[in-house]
């Protein structure tokens, strides 16, 4: 280690074992650790020890962004099922029946929003083939199953079905020989998300595994990793004992040709205010990697347009790109954390014309749909009424993407499903939106 470099450090995992040992060293409230436990039973709570000691104020607890950003909270569950699983949980004798609670009060969260299995999971010989979606023509998800896991979880996570042990509800793939047969199949891919979970947890060997035969398929020209890593552990880019090994690697693929984009979930500005934060995305870009920005806009974390603001700003002053504001989806816990679209496009307004130009490449409000990604460009006032102007982001039929339509405006709608399309809306955009022309088909993407 050179001189003057920061100090190795352990990474450690505190999960819902650990919730007493948590409350004792940072003075959580009982009423505070109560919730903890019992919310924890249902959606899944793992933070690590550079998330309690760099980025939560303990002040300002259960107020705290990134207290509610990690730790499970109270309004998360209806009151009934909390209630429920209070009484349950203090009987050992009802183990059962507890097990049966928490596999009921989850199946009624939406665990794979927008139709994640049933429409975007290509088949092969009228199998689905392990670990993947592909649901525009030329992108492909890629889940390798041994990075399924994060350095610490958000209480938002669109994902959080990936980290409850339930093998029927998590997308893993044991090795890349189902995605190189894929990608031979379809030429027409050349983006190549390997998300999770968060790839980063896997060593840099194991990495390796599943980046180096992307570089052997011609047609790939862009590898992208989705990593929570640079905010709540960037240890795995500065100290851990195979950073330099990880950089290396990053290294690879970009003098392979291909683009190398680094998708960095940052959902407040603390997590980039940390001394270890700024030097992991200088050592990242570095290697000739793109770091792009992106964060769901939540409520009790960053639902104001200074947050998001400073958050671009940031994210900008330290060379990387802002790049999607997403509405958080319906799964989870989505009655505590959503946001109305009309506040949503308010706060992204408000935000963005604050912003320097190099900035303004951000896009959003941005709800990932089932047919694709829908931005909401803002509300119109016509003799008609108002409307909420929006656009085909992405979309599963290529001929719909940068397509606009109209729905009605409405003070409370949060997703896309909440709104009522102009009756001018062209069919096919129509039929899209409401699901008319969702189906897979064998050997190809949804």
């Amino acid at each position: 280690m050179t001189a003057g470099a920061p100090e190795t450090t352990r990474f450690r995992a505190f999960g819902p074992r650990h919730i007493d040992t948590i409350a004792d060293r940072y003075g959580l409230p009982d009423e505070v650790r109560e919730t903890v436990r019992r919310i924890s039973l249902v959606l899944p709570f793992r933070v690590n020890s550079y998330v309690l000691d760099q980025l939560i104020d303990w002040d300002d607890v259960p107020g705290d962004p990134m207290f509610q950003l990690t730790f499970p909270q109270r309004g998360m569950l209806t009151g009934d099922d909390e209630d429920r699983l209070g009484k349950l949980s203090a009987d050992p004798a009802d183990r059962l029946l507890l097990r049966e609670a928490v596999q009921e009060i989850r199946g009624r969260l939406n665990p794979h929003p927008s139709g994640q299995q049933q429409l975007n999971v290509p088949l092969q010989d009228g199998d689905p083939v392990p670990g993947l979606q592909h649901k525009y023509r030329e992108t492909v998800l890629y889940f390798p199953g041994q990075g399924q896991t994060c350095h610490a979880y958000c209480t938002y996570c669109f994902r959080w079905a990936q980290f409850i042990g339930d093998a029927d509800l998590r997308f893993a793939a044991p090795d890349p020989g189902g995605l190189l047969d894929h990608l031979r199949a379809h030429p027409e891919v050349h983006d190549v998300l390997v998300t999770g979970g968060d790839p980063m947890v896997m060593s840099t060997d194991r990495l390796r595994t599943h980046l180096e035969p992307l570089l052997d398929v011609e047609t790939v020209r862009t590898v992208r990793i989705g990593t929570k890593s640079v905010a709540y552990w960037p240890q795995r880019f500065v100290t851990d004992a195979d950073a330099d090994d990880a950089l290396r690697l990053f290294d690879q693929v970009v003098d392979s040709g291909r683009q190398l984009a680094v998708m960095a979930h940052f959902s407040h500005p603390r997590e980039l205010a940390t001394d270890l934060s700024q030097q992991a995305i200088r050592r990242i870009r570095a290697t000739g990697a793109v770091v792009y920005c992106q964060a769901p806009l939540i409520a009790h974390v960053n639902d104001d347009a200074e947050t998001w603001s400073r958050l671009w700003r940031a994210e900008l002053a330290a060379g990387t790109v802002p790049y999607y504001q997403f509405v958080e989806r319906d799964t989870g816990p989505h009655e505590y954390f959503k946001v109305p679209l009309a506040r949503a496009a308010e706060i992204f307004a408000d935000a963005y014309r604050t912003l320097p130009g190099l900035a303004r490449t951000v896009r959003g409000p941005v709800m990932s749909a089932t047919p694709g990604k829908v931005v909401v460009d803002g509300v119109e006032e016509t003799p008609e009424g108002a409307f909420f102007r929006l656009r085909m982001l992405q979309a599963r039929q290529p001929s719909l993407v940068g397509r606009p339509f109209r729905a009605r405006y409405s003070a409370t709608a949060a997703w896309l499903d909440e709104l009522e399309l102009d009756p001018a809306t062209p069919a096919d955009l129509a039929a899209a939106v409401r699901g008319g022309t969702t189906s897979r088909t064998e050997g190809s993407p949804a």
